[in-house]
């Protein structure tokens, strides 16, 4: 069986037909053909960095994100803990096709992916379901909660103000963000990816649901 070896996002990856692996985030819609032309090794041939005119091709199956990763710092006797989250977003692939010698992938894969472009350019008229958007209350305070942004661990002051000339005044609001009401804000603010770093939305959902802020529990 032919194999190759390709290089993309910073990672090698030895593949074969019908292979369905994870690679780092691709830019296109799920059903498309994309092409590998960082091509390290076909068979028994070694390029030199890469193979002449050799080429993978494989279909993008979906993009999503894996599991959070916890990160924990604490340093001893110094009253130091955080604790960040993180999400990696990875595309699942099927490889498709090797080629070499310039060939370009087939007129059947190019025509699938002509065709899922179509269906993804009709889907747009479902997207205006804006609905997580609405239900910002949906979540019922328990007895005695205090709706202050600023229990939330890394946010003072600078940031509630921040917030607040958003239309973000409430923990009940960051409860409800869905993640594209993350992404929104995130850029809006340019906040670096920091909601989902410390985890605003849980920490959120944790203050309304009645427990203590989390700076308070690290401490305990």
């Amino acid at each position: 069986m032919t194999f190759a070896v390709i290089k993309t996002g910073g990672k090698q990856y030895k593949v074969a037909a019908n292979d369905v692996l994870k690679v780092e985030k691709i830019d296109a819609e799920p059903g498309s053909v994309v092409t590998f032309d960082q091509v390290l090794m076909v068979g028994d041939t070694v390029g030199a960095p890469l193979v002449e005119g050799a080429l993978v091709a494989a279909e993008l199956v979906e993009t999503r994100k894996q599991k959070t990763v916890i990160v924990f710092k604490k340093n001893r006797r110094h009253n130091y803990r955080r604790r960040n989250g993180h999400r990696q977003l990875l595309s699942t692939v099927r490889i498709t096709e090797i080629l070499t010698g310039g060939k370009k992938p087939s007129v059947k894969a190019a025509a699938k992916a002509e065709k899922t472009e179509t269906a993804s350019e009709a889907k747009p008229a479902k997207a205006p379901a804006k609905k997580a958007e609405a239900p910002a209350e949906a979540a019922a305070p328990a007895a005695g909660f205090k709706d202050d942004v600023k229990l939330i661990g890394g946010v003072g002051p600078a940031l509630e103000k921040k917030l607040a000339a958003a239309g973000v005044t409430s923990l009940t609001q960051i409860a409800a963000w869905t993640d594209e009401d993350i992404a929104k804000f995130d850029a809006e603010l340019n906040f670096r990816g920091r909601i989902e770093r410390e985890e605003w939305v849980q920490q959120a959902k944790d203050l309304v649901a009645g427990n203590p802020p989390r700076a308070k529990a690290d401490k305990e």
